[in-house]
């Protein structure tokens, strides 16, 4: 379950999608999450739907890999599916003692459990077609603007790209941690679900103490590369916008321009 998490790592790949700015991949990836919550109605899904696996296909990153990444999830997927299911109100129908389904209860919890699983599928898209030096590029280059109010671009970009570059590391650690206990006796499949949930408090002290090493270890490691922050820095490669990020933003405005024009329409 542990290696089944797919956020934050990168799939190698010279797709058209790979060679993307990632200035037009982190809005389009921000575009597409809040289209998800625009939609509402069964063609917008499929809109959504569609643009998602073109894109999939077009980056050739495998769609197995890609939805392996919806198996730790899915306690959490059925738990909202089935919460929105039985307590929201309206035309019944069915019914057997405190369980209610309602036609208002099923069309919501099929709608977000579809955006669940749409969302964490297009955010693990960018980091899966993105590296992580050119996805801390990306933001910092959006959030640039804001320095002039006093907001650290390249400070809080790599923060954020140092947490998702660390996902799979921490993941990983967890792997070993419970492999270890596992060949010392430890027992976390057998058991009901609070029995399981407590089984895993022992890895915490562990894992937090890895954390830990990790972050000391990067951090001298800057500090010997002289690390000093976003001020002054240069690049070797600036980024620059070419035809095929100029033709992704178009693709993207007619998306966006769909799935306005069917919430309007339809």
């Amino acid at each position: 379950m542990i290696r089944d998490i797919t956020l934050g790592q990168y799939f190698p790949g010279e797709s058209w999608i790979h060679r993307l700015d990632p200035r037009i991949k982190i809005v389009g990836t921000l575009a597409y999450i809040v289209a998800l919550f625009i939609v509402g109605d069964f063609w917008g899904f499929l809109i959504a739907v569609a643009a998602l696996f073109g894109v999939i296909g077009i980056s050739r990153v495998p769609l197995k890999f890609i939805l392996k990444g919806l198996k730790p999830i899915f306690i959490i997927i059925l738990f909202t599916f089935v919460l929105n299911l039985f307590m929201i109100p309206g035309k019944v129908i069915w019914s057997f003692w405190i369980l209610t389904i309602t036609e208002e209860g099923l069309y919501t919890a099929f709608f977000m459990a579809a955006r669940l699983i749409l969302l964490l599928l297009g955010s693990s898209l960018l980091t899966l077609t993105t590296r992580p030096i050119r996805l801390t590029d990306g933001i910092e280059s959006l959030l640039s603007p804001l320095r002039k109010v006093g907001v650290p671009a390249h400070e809080l970009a790599m923060m954020m790209t140092i947490a998702l570059r660390f996902i799979p590391t921490l993941l990983e650690e967890t792997d070993k941690i419970m492999k270890a206990q596992q060949a010392r006796g430890a027992d976390f499949e057998s058991g009901n679900i609070l029995r399981r949930a407590k089984s895993l408090i022992p890895i915490l002290v562990p894992l937090f103490i890895s954390a830990f090493r990790i972050a000391q270890e990067l951090a001298m490691a800057m500090e010997a590369r002289c690390y000093r922050g976003g001020r002054h820095r240069t690049r070797m490669n600036a980024m620059k916008l070419e035809k095929r990020d100029f033709a992704a933003g178009l693709l993207l405005v007619a998306f966006v321009a769909a799935i306005i024009a069917e919430r309007i329409l339809l």
